[in-house]
């Protein structure tokens, strides 16, 4: 009896084994191009550094040279989103603040996403959306959980770009894995 147990789950781990390495496959197959990369390498590296042209008669507008398509848009000089549909219509623009790192401008795709957590600077925080590492910190939008502002202090090193609840709320809703966020200046 004791044979036939061992053989069995030898069997059942071998079949765990088995799947999970195919499912493994599987997930590595579907990433969409641009999200296979090492963290903070999926910029593009045609993406200009210079600052893209604006409306003067409407700062809030969406820049010139933003890309096209779907995107979020992140002004890194102007601390402002533009969520943009696939006919490149503003769905909703909004400032926010961001962490004391910067993202190079570029091209960059949501890499991950957590409702709920406690940021590097230890303030708790909802609707993360990541897309890129520079040096060691991770950069995505958030929103801060409570009351008070949610701003880090500026002696802490975040990536946190943070939004309002409402906006949070917003960019959650846009922005699943896969969509293309333009780091622009």
């Amino acid at each position: 009896m004791a044979g036939t147990s061992s053989g069995i789950v030898a069997c059942l781990t071998a079949a765990a084994v088995g799947t999970v390495g195919f499912l493994a496959y599987q997930a590595q197959a579907t990433v969409p191009p641009g999200l296979a990369g090492r963290p903070g390498t999926n910029a593009s590296p045609s993406a200009a550094a210079t600052k893209a042209p604006r409306d003067r008669s409407s700062p809030g507008a969406l820049p010139n040279a933003s890309g096209t398509g779907e995107r979020v848009v992140y002004s890194v000089d102007d601390d402002r989103v533009w969520l943009v549909d696939e006919r490149g219509r503003v769905q909703r623009s909004f400032g926010v603040h961001p962490g004391t790192v910067d993202p190079p401008p570029g091209k960059y795709w949501v890499t991950s996403r957590t409702h709920a957590a406690t940021g590097t600077d230890g303030i708790p925080i909802e609707h993360v959306v990541r897309f890129t590492t520079i040096d060691g910190v991770t950069i995505g939008f958030s929103a801060a959980v409570g009351t008070g502002s949610g701003w880090a202090a500026e002696s802490v090193k975040t990536g946190g770009i943070r939004e309002t609840r409402a906006d949070g709320d917003a960019m959650w809703r846009f922005a699943t894995i896969g969509v293309p966020v333009m780091v622009i200046r």
